[in-house]
């Protein structure tokens, strides 16, 4: 089983993902926990993190829980987002949990929450085996 280092070193090809900051805090089969520090960059004309640096540590967060410990490789099929709070902390944390794996396709849901606790967006993704 990869270490955590590990993990990191090879998600390190994410390259859309570290130009966000995205870092990975926890990993095991099924399950990954990482986040971004909130930037300038991250924010829209209003001032809060823009859907799409939420749904970019998302994504990610899937991608290390689902692929991080396969020699498979499991793409999205499929991802659906709920914005429910906009940000208010400094930073983003995105969990994300295995709810189902099968042969050939998955499902995860991830959380993504701010450093303060907001509930900032749920999504789900169906994964697909690829190989």
């Amino acid at each position: 089983m990869p270490t955590i280092e590990e993990l990191r070193e090879r998600f390190k090809g994410d390259r859309f993902a570290m130009l966000t900051g995205a870092e990975i805090r926890e990993a095991e089969p099924g399950r990954a926990v990482c986040a971004v520090k909130l930037r300038e960059e991250h924010m829209n004309a209003n001032n809060v993190p823009m859907g799409g640096a939420i749904f970019t540590l998302a994504d990610f967060c899937y991608a290390v829980a689902s692929n991080g410990f396969t020699e498979h490789i499991i793409v999205s099929q499929h991802c659906s987002i709920t914005f429910l709070s906009p940000a208010k902390g400094s930073e983003l944390i995105a969990e994300a949990k295995c709810i189902r794996a099968g042969r050939s396709t998955c499902l995860y849901e991830v959380s993504v929450r701010d450093d303060l606790g907001t509930f900032v967006a749920h999504v789900t993704v169906n994964g697909f085996t690829v190989k």
